[in-house]
């Protein structure tokens, strides 16, 4: 008897831990979506790799800067920040075949650069048609009283 007590205590904490990791990822995206302005971004992992791996995750904008969270992470930190004067728009296209599982339904996939010719970089989002017309606003506008880049 005492075997199936013990076997019963350890499946309810089991249980009770997979609860905790899934409240504390609800959490922590609510806590990112706090001031507004998050959508539901994927990130091609080493964008100047081909093949690589595409990681789901979160978007927001944060004053001048676009920052990138991975969506099953206990990370407050963003992975990736973009910061709006120093990327432009290469292109955008619909995924391929082979990226079309890795990516939710309907997202295009957005080529940025760095605009920084120290450091060029490039890199690969995946989002929605209206979170890439909110992008795309966002790198345009410019904050008042500040000049046009």
């Amino acid at each position: 008897m005492q075997g199936w007590y013990l076997g019963a205590e350890v499946a309810l904490l089991l249980v009770l831990l997979l609860v905790l990791i899934l409240v504390t990822l609800a959490l922590r995206r609510r806590w990112l979506a706090r001031q507004g302005g998050t959508f539901e971004c994927s990130l091609r992992l080493g964008a100047a790799t081909p093949g690589s791996g595409w990681a789901l995750g979160v978007a927001r904008y944060n004053e001048e800067r676009l920052e990138w969270f991975r969506f099953f992470s206990w990370s407050i930190r963003p992975r990736q920040s973009f910061v709006r004067h120093d990327i432009t728009v290469v292109n955008d296209r619909e995924p391929d075949l082979v990226e079309a599982g890795s990516l939710y339904a309907g997202q295009r996939v957005v080529q940025l650069r760095s605009t920084s010719e120290a450091d060029p970089q490039l890199w690969e989002l995946a989002m929605s048609g209206e979170s890439l017309t909110g992008l795309l606003s966002w790198l345009e506008a410019a904050p008042p009283g500040a000049s046009s880049y």
